[in-house]
């Protein structure tokens, strides 16, 4: 994605997406499971914003794909995973949309991150 921001018009429902000002480090079971100077910034109606993590940026290896999915019919149908070193709590602990609407196609082959299932999603400057 450049640089531009996003906006999905609607006026009972924007959805905002531009690039994270700042690196994001993601960290579950006392690792460092994702770190990047990449993340999108998505922010929805009155929800709080979620950085979303390329996968690229983020350790694979240590996340198991679950059956679980859901549906946002402003994004579509989103994937989970569970973050393995970070025990039961991390479960489903990670999203993705893999086909998302075209609408916010930029957060394709990203992750997102339940703050209350990770030790901590942290930036820096």
């Amino acid at each position: 994605m450049d640089t531009r921001t996003v906006k999905i018009p609607g006026p009972d429902h924007p959805i905002t997406i531009e690039p994270a000002p700042a690196r994001v480090v993601v960290k579950a079971g006392g690792r460092v499971v994702a770190d990047t100077r990449r993340a999108l910034t998505l922010r929805e109606a009155n929800y709080p914003a979620v950085f979303y993590v390329p996968r690229e940026d983020a350790d694979m290896t240590l996340f198991a794909r679950t059956p679980h999915t859901s549906w946002c019919p402003y994004k579509g149908e989103a994937s989970y995973y569970s973050i393995t070193p970070g025990g039961e709590r991390a479960v489903n602990a990670i999203w993705s949309y893999e086909m998302p609407h075209p609408a916010v196609a930029a957060i394709k082959a990203h992750l997102a991150f339940y703050p209350e299932r990770v030790d901590s999603i942290e930036t820096f400057d």
